[in-house]
């Protein structure tokens, strides 16, 4: 019974802590990506995009809002 119970309470903590170092890595992967313009060209590229040079100055004008907490207005 306790080994059932050790077990359940492992799974959930390992969950919860995996969840919170992801969320860590993706806003570290994020600020990256802010800095490097081709990082942001080549995950569009990724997802099937291609931006031009008004859409790339777009993309970072909202990351460096979303770093900022300030609602982005385009």
């Amino acid at each position: 019974m306790w080994y059932a119970l050790t077990a359940v309470l492992a799974l959930i903590a390992g969950g919860v802590a995996g969840f919170f170092i992801g969320v860590a890595y993706l806003r570290k992967q994020l600020e990256k990506m802010q800095n490097d313009p081709a990082m942001i060209q080549q995950m569009a590229k990724q997802m099937g995009y291609n931006l031009d040079k008004k859409q790339m100055q777009k993309m970072q004008k909202m990351q460096t809002m979303m770093k900022n907490n300030k609602k982005f207005r385009p």
